[in-house]
């Protein structure tokens, strides 16, 4: 039977899956571990500015999305943490009460508001999904290597303490690629943008995917077989929320379009990957 992680990385355009037999064999499963043992609230940011659009992009909060609605189905409070930039499609998705803008500044006053939201909160688990992570030297990259720095929010204070955290990505800039980050300089000819400066934030569990929302839904799937319980959405409404995003002014990611697309995926294609999984889970 295919694996989890094989259907989630199928599609790569951009060599991702190379970085697997860095990875443990069943990574899905891992981070779904940690996932059924969180008891209480659990935080997950995303959104990822796009430069050449100026807002941000569809993967990440559809993904981010799903894996809330799954938790809160099994009594979990989940919280939504972005910035600026990202805030307003998060809040058109969620309850305005289950966003926490987190803001963009440098790092003493970053590290103080993560300090204040976890204090307050006390989450049991942090997820970032499709989230922009700093590289060694302190800024925050795009694919092609840009600095946008000053249109991220720098959320990884939230990741550098002791709670336990899952980090899912699909390029080696976001919040989690630490865990593979030295294997990056060997991949250069599929991912120069970020090669020599990839993410350098660590997470307990790390899923990679082609597309960062296939690696949320490979976590469900990987929950639901845990849990006896089918905790996926269906193809359907994830697809009336990618076009809901794009309503809203979020852009595709890789072509910087303002279509119903994800990573230049299109709906069929996102469907697909969720039917396969589905189909997976009552095969199981």
């Amino acid at each position: 039977m295919i694996r989890i992680e094989e259907v989630i990385t199928a599609h790569d355009t951009r060599g991702i899956s190379a970085l697997s037999p860095h990875l443990p064999a069943r990574y899905c499963h891992g981070a779904a571990s940690l996932l059924a043992a969180a008891e209480g609230t659990v935080f997950i940011t995303t959104g990822f500015y796009i430069l050449n659009a100026g807002t941000a992009e569809t993967d990440g909060p559809p993904g981010a999305l799903a894996i809330g609605r799954a938790l809160e189905r099994l009594g979990r409070r989940v919280l939504h943490v972005t910035d600026d930039r990202a805030a307003a499609l998060m809040e058109a998705l969620v309850s305005t009460e289950a966003v926490l803008r987190f803001p963009i500044c440098g790092d003493p006053e970053s590290t103080t508001y993560a300090s204040e939201l976890l204090r307050a909160y006390r989450p049991a688990l942090v997820i970032a999904t499709e989230r922009c992570g700093r590289t060694s030297n302190g800024t925050y990259l795009n694919m092609r290597g840009h600095d946008i720095s000053a249109f991220t929010a720098r959320v990884d204070a939230l990741f550098e303490n002791s709670i336990q955290s899952i980090g899912i990505g699909d390029g080696g800039n976001e919040i989690g690629m630490g865990n593979v980050a030295e294997f990056f300089p060997r991949y250069a000819p599929r991912l120069p943008g970020i090669a020599v400066h990839p993410c350098v934030t660590r997470t307990t569990r790390l899923i990679i995917a082609s597309v960062a929302d296939w690696g949320a839904y490979g976590l469900l799937a990987a929950l639901s077989g845990r849990l006896k319980r089918n905790l996926l959405p269906s193809a359907k409404d994830q697809s009336a929320i990618i076009e809901r995003l794009v309503g809203l002014g979020a852009v595709d990611g890789v072509t910087g379009k303002g279509t119903a697309t994800v990573d230049g995926h299109d709906l069929e294609a996102n469907s697909n990957i969720l039917h396969t999984l589905h189909t997976l889970i009552r095969t199981s």
